[in-house]
């Protein structure tokens, strides 16, 4: 075949010059003859490869849409990356700049919220006058740097990487979980060779019990020891860590042990490999088999973005979406893995208890007319409704104003306490947000434990006191925050001695630059709570923590309903609005204490789990979870987001203020809306920032406009808010996994 190539290639000269002097006549829709050869180009790849880089290539826009701050303009260096020239701060690294320039570089171990590690060598690129490629995460930009990042230099050595990366990676693809968004297998098509050329036996890694949430299958691990940096450096455990060397290198916890962060889940999401995956999502899906639908998180106050996963009917999985303001990109155990509490115990159908005392189903239309007729018989006091801390605020904005028309006034929503102050909006909010929390070079936590309360809050707070050591003081019962603190006391004996200058702290606090006072919803539970509140206002004038620029004196709530309930106005006490209530709606509600309820009492639960007010309930009326409703939450800072219907609804459920709708048309007070957007007109003349979406408005109104209180302040000890981390609501107590995780992390 050569030897034709070469006999066709020297005749072809001959052969034109013949050709042009027979002058044969050539038809009128004639192609000329084309000539195939190997070019220069062809032959010689890397002398075209140097002539294409010298011509500017057209501007790329930058990778994921990334920009650049510069906190000091004179601080700017110019780097030329492929002959485009980009501007970014003094500091960065190689990679980051080839991002800003629109080059998306590989890599295993390099992740922006991680320490640099520079161990897997896939992101080598060309610098000029270097002689060798160079590891562009590890690498900073110095001005005048010229990066070549698609030379064949460039080329030949990531897939020399990628070769030594699959050496002894395990043909496991088929039967991966990782499959289908694995970066290892998108790298090694994109950068990889066609071949390799290791024949000996692959090495094999013995798996590890992480616990019940996190599956190890080691013999895939790359050991990027991203997942070491992130337990260290993020959650705050030092659970993994590299043993070994060489060929007997692998990751492990040392002696057999559980990883026990409340952060654990997140290794799945940053792991390039299928070395680590989820346990309970094992061999359930493939990716491309999965619906997104874009949500929020409702378990705590803080509203993580999520993304739920769902295939036909039923929620596959749960992960994390990107918000620089709130969850930045982790989400708590929590929330990614109580999914599965979304299908079992589910109410389905109306259902009215019979004289047995057993429940039967019913149609819509008699469970409403069962209420409805006793509803007429109370008299307008002794109707009491309590909304439940899963609520939206469409729900809760339809409760209030049926039972308003009703003639009640005893609304309330469980978790705000007694009587709680909601006058000014800064007095129930997390005043700095989440964010703003990293501008505080010091913290005072009063009766809250963030670490269980809100795993993402505390992520910031532990982010702060890596980066910048701001202090961290604790008033409350001992608690492991994952980061050095100074416990001072445990109850509001503590809190006086600061307010009166006398303890040691308060020489901390008046240094500080930016303090942060955060006082924790669990203190609504006590009755002399205005004190206390009065206390820590007394600390916030004596260290100067309100200023015109700073709002340092916040709040953080426990659960998703709270702030727009105390937006919405639903403020009853609850003891003494049960005491005397004959009709009881409950909305969700599980975690109300109905000891003092008369016996004589009818209830109605509305709700989508047979949770614990179940059990006393007279009529159930079946609603929708958060997957299945487009619905308002607030979160602690005052940021309203929706959800969004992920999956159909279970069985004959409805929407919590379609069912309040229906009803108060057979009580014969009809209310005034009947699609959402009439909902939210509602709550635009009640609350109007519940419908600023994604914005976080400041309050205008001066703190010191706040009454005085002169209650007697109790030395009782601050308690635990929250003394089951994995079960804190209906959808957590009804989860299988985290029953599991309550069953074996709790007590280790």
């Amino acid at each position: 075949m050569g030897f034709v190539l070469r006999a066709l290639r020297r005749s072809k000269p001959l052969l034109q010059s013949h050709i042009s002097r027979s002058k044969l006549p050539s038809p009128p829709n004639s192609t000329p003859f084309r000539w195939i050869s190997s070019t220069t180009d062809l032959q010689k790849p890397e002398s075209s490869a140097a002539a294409a880089a010298e011509e500017l290539p057209v501007p790329r826009t930058p990778v994921g849409g990334a920009r650049i701050h510069f906190p000091n303009p004179d601080d700017a260096i110019e780097v030329f990356v492929d002959g485009y020239p980009v501007k970014i701060p003094k500091g960065m690294t190689v990679l980051q700049a080839c991002e800003v320039a629109g080059v998306d570089i590989p890599r295993f171990c390099y992740h922006s919220r991680l320490s640099i590690a520079g161990n897997c060598r896939m992101c080598l690129v060309e610098v000029e006058k270097s002689p060798k490629p160079v590891a562009s995460c590890a690498m900073p930009a110095l001005p005048g740097m010229k990066i070549k990042t698609n030379t064949p230099v460039a080329k030949k050595a990531r897939e020399g990487v990628m070769e030594f990366l699959l050496m002894n990676h395990p043909l496991d693809c088929p039967i991966c979980d990782q499959g289908g968004e694995c970066d290892l297998q998108d790298q090694s098509m994109a950068f990889g060779s066609d071949r390799g050329r290791f024949t000996e036996m692959k090495r094999s890694v013995v798996d590890k019990n992480l616990g019940p949430l996190v599956k190890t299958v080691m013999t895939r691990c790359i050991q990027c020891t991203r997942c070491v940096r992130f337990a260290t450096e993020i959650a705050g455990v030092q659970d993994l860590g590299m043993l070994g060397r060489g060929s007997g290198e692998e990751i492990g916890t040392y002696v057999e042990k559980l990883m026990t962060s409340e952060l654990s889940g997140n290794v799945i999401d940053i792991c390039p490999v299928g070395a680590l995956t989820s346990k309970p999502f094992a061999f359930k899906a493939r990716n491309w088999e999965l619906k997104g639908t874009e949500s929020i998180d409702v378990t705590d106050a803080v509203g993580s973005n999520i993304r739920i996963d769902s295939r036909g009917p039923e929620v596959m999985r749960i992960v994390p979406r990107l918000n620089e303001d709130i969850n930045e990109e982790w989400i708590s155990d929590k929330t990614r893995f109580c999914y599965d509490g979304l299908k079992r115990q589910r109410l389905n159908d109306p259902m009215i208890r019979g004289p047995d005392g057993r429940f039967k189903s019913v149609t819509w239309r008699d469970a409403l007319a069962v209420v409805a007729e006793v509803a007429h018989q109370v008299k307008p006091e002794e109707i009491v409704g309590i909304a439940g801390q899963l609520s939206d605020a469409e729900s809760m904005m339809a409760l209030k104003d049926f039972l308003n028309k009703m003639g009640s006034n005893n609304v309330l929503c469980e978790g705000n306490g007694l009587s709680p102050q909601a006058d000014l909006r800064p007095g129930y909010l997390l005043n700095t947000n989440i964010a703003g929390l990293e501008k505080a070079d010091c913290f005072l936590l009063v009766g809250t434990q963030p670490r269980v309360e809100a795993p993402m809050v505390n992520a910031r707070i532990r982010k702060m006191v890596r980066a910048t050591q701001a202090k961290v003081a604790y008033i409350g019962p001992q608690s492991d925050l994952n980061y050095d603190h100074q416990h001072l006391g445990t109850g509001p004996e503590t809190l006086l001695e600061i307010a009166e200058g006398r303890h040691p702290f308060c020489s901390t606090l008046l240094s500080s630059k930016n303090p942060a006072i955060i006082v924790g919803a669990g203190l609504f539970e006590r009755e002399d709570k205005d004190a206390i509140f009065s206390a820590v206002e007394t600390i916030a004038k004596l260290g100067k923590v309100v200023r015109p620029d700073w709002n340092g004196l916040s709040v953080l709530l426990l659960n998703a309903a709270q702030a727009a309930a105390l937006d919405l106005g639903l403020l009853s006490n609850p003891t003494d609005s049960i005491q005397s209530a004959k009709f009881l709606y409950l909305m969700g509600a599980d975690d109300v204490s109905l000891e003092k309820l008369p016996d004589d009492a009818f209830v109605v639960y509305q709700g989508h789990h047979g949770d614990k007010s179940v059990y006393r309930a007279n009529v159930i009326f079946p609603s929708v979870a958060f997957s299945e409703k487009e619905g308002t939450y607030e979160n602690t800072e005052g940021c309203s987001q929706w959800t969004a219907p992920a999956v159909p609804m279970v069985g004959d459920a409805r929407d919590d203020w379609k069912i309040i709708r229906a009803l108060s048309e057979v009580v014969g007070v009809r209310l005034a809306y009947d699609n959402v957007d009439a909902v939210r007109a509602r709550l635009r003349m009640v609350a109007p920032n519940l419908l600023h979406v994604d914005e976080r408005e400041q309050s205008t109104v001066s703190a010191a406009l706040k009454p005085e209180f002169h209650q007697q302040l109790s030395f009782a000890r601050f308690g635990t808010a929250v003394e089951n981390f994995y079960m804190t609501d209906s959808i957590t107590r009804a989860s299988k996994i985290m029953a599991q995780c309550s069953s074996m992390l709790s007590k280790k």
